[in-house]
């Protein structure tokens, strides 16, 4: 089986940019037992609840959800469980102070494969929207779908 390439997306959080006003990303690793990795490569997990939390200078993720593998055995996975992120000391550093002080959170926005072949987790520091953001981010998407479709006519 070849290698999935980087742009090959595999699991995207798509309520996330709703939900969420994005303020910072970070690109990180995830540490992942061989039969989740298996799960993952038939694309069949969910980010849509998942978050990651800070714990004693490491960062877990939450609420990620990855089935177990259809041809594993009685030593498969269990499908909820919170799992480590790979990250800098420093970067952990820099995410700490916005995340305790301020009430921000943490959340993956997608999970794909680099092109070595390892599991990556984009991670989003996040501000909750208001309803009112989301009804004008609502209203933005649209009118620029509408002027899309305007500019494709006159073509």
């Amino acid at each position: 089986m070849a290698k999935s390439s980087p742009t090959q997306l595999r699991i995207r959080n798509k309520k996330a940019h709703l939900r969420f006003e994005i303020l910072d990303k970070v690109e990180c690793g995830l540490v992942l037992r061989g039969t989740e990795v298996k799960s993952l490569r038939e694309g069949r997990a969910t980010l849509e609840e998942a978050y990651a939390q800070l714990q004693r200078g490491e960062v877990w993720l939450y609420g990620f959800h990855i089935p177990p593998y259809s041809h594993g055995n009685v030593q498969n996975h269990e499908p909820m469980r919170p799992r480590k992120l790979l990250l800098h000391k420093q970067q952990i550093g820099r995410l700490t102070p916005k995340v305790t002080q301020r009430g921000l959170t943490l959340v993956p926005l997608q999970v794909y494969f680099s092109a070595r072949g390892l599991v990556k987790v984009e991670l989003a520091l996040v501000r909750g929207k208001a309803r009112q953001d989301k009804r004008q981010d609502l209203k933005k998407r649209e009118h620029k779908r509408e002027m899309d479709r305007v500019l494709r006519r006159r073509r």
